[in-house]
C-alpha cells in the first residue's frame, strides 16, 4: 500500500528544513493546522497527515483492531516518516496525537527528536489524586451520546471542546469536522482516545518537550497541564491566553510564537 496516500500525506516548507510532523486530534484533519503552517514553512519541511479514518485518508486501510490502540496510529506515523527517511523530527500533537507522539518516540526514538504537545491530556479520568476532568461515569455518557446519535453528539460538543462562544464560525468549523467523519470510525477511535491511559509512558520522554495549555479548557484542565510537566523530564509548559481545546485555532498568533521560539532553541 502506498503509505502516503492511505494517509493523504502533503509535505512542504523549506526542503532543506528540519522536519515538523504536525498531528491532528480526534475528529479533525490536517485543515485545522493551516494557520500554523505558514509560521513554519519557511524555515522547516512540514509535513501533515490525516489519520486513516479522518480527512481524506483511505478509508479503505481502517482496520478496527490496529486503530483500537493509540499504538496502531502511532505505527501509522512511523510509517509515515519512514516513507519520508526522516529522522530527528519535532512532532506536533494535539490532544489525543500529543500521547501518539510519544508513543511513536518511544518505539523510534531515530525518528521523533522533539515533541510538543497542544492541549494533551494522559488520561481523561479522574484516579484518585490525578485529576483528568471526567468521571468514569461521565466518559460512559459521553461515548453512549456518541455512538447513539454521532451527528447530535458533535453538534452539542464542538462547542463545548472549543470554547468560544463569541466565535460562531470556530464552533461551525468543529462540527462539520466531526460530521465529515465516518460515524463508525469515529467511534473506534474516540473509545480509543477518552479510554487511553498513558500517565506511565510519560516518564519515558528524553526528548526536548513544550506543553502548550490553554488558561481555559473543558476537556484538559490546567491540572493535567501540570501533570504532564511534572511527569516529562525536562519540559516546559507554556500557559496560552486563550480558551478552549483547539488554541492553534483560536489563538493562532500565541500558539504559533510558542512553537516556534521552541524550535528555534532546539537548534
Amino acid at each position: 500500500m502506498d503509505i502516503l496516500r492511505r494517509n493523504n500525506v502533503v509535505v512542504t516548507g523549506n526542503p532543506d528544513g528540519r522536519a515538523v510532523v504536525l498531528a491532528h486530534g480526534f475528529g479533525c484533519d490536517q485543515n485545522m493546522w493551516r494557520l500554523t503552517v505558514p509560521a513554519l514553512a519557511a524555515d522547516h519541511r512540514v509535513v501533515l497527515f490525516d489519520y486513516v479514518g479522518s480527512g481524506r485518508s483511505d478509508l479503505s486501510a481502517f482496520d478496527e483492531l490496529r486503530y483500537s490502540s493509540l499504538g496502531g496510529y502511532a505505527e501509522d506515523v512511523l510509517e509515515v516518516c519512514a516513507a519520508l527517511d526522516l529522522t530527528d523530527a519535532v512532532f506536533v500533537g494535539h490532544s489525543v496525537s500529543a500521547m501518539i507522539g510519544v508513543l511513536a518516540a518511544q518505539k523510534a526514538p531515530e525518528r521523533i527528536g522533539a515533541l510538543v504537545m497542544v492541549a494533551p491530556s494522559p488520561c481523561y479520568v479522574d484516579d484518585g489524586d490525578y485529576h483528568g476532568g471526567f468521571s468514569v461515569e461521565d466518559i460512559d455518557e459521553l461515548l453512549s451520546s456518541l455512538e447513539s446519535n454521532y451527528l447530535g453528539w458533535s453538534a452539542a460538543m464542538a462547542p463545548v471542546i472549543m470554547g468560544t462562544p463569541d466565535r460562531p464560525e470556530l464552533n461551525e468549523e468543529l462540527t462539520n469536522s466531526f460530521c465529515a467523519t465516518d460515524p463508525a470510525m469515529a467511534r473506534v477511535f474516540a473509545r480509543t482516545t477518552f479510554l487511553s491511559d498513558s500517565r506511565a509512558d510519560l516518564a519515558t520522554i528524553r526528548v526536548p518537550t513544550l506543553i502548550l495549555e490553554s488558561a481555559e479548557d473543558a476537556i484538559a484542565p490546567r491540572q493535567v497541564g501540570a501533570y504532564v510537566r511534572d511527569t516529562v523530564q525536562g519540559s516546559t509548559l507554556v500557559t496560552l491566553d486563550s480558551t478552549g481545546h483547539c488554541p492553534h485555532l483560536s489563538a493562532p498568533d500565541a500558539t504559533n510564537e510558542a512553537i516556534t521560539d521552541f524550535l528555534a532553541k532546539l537548534r
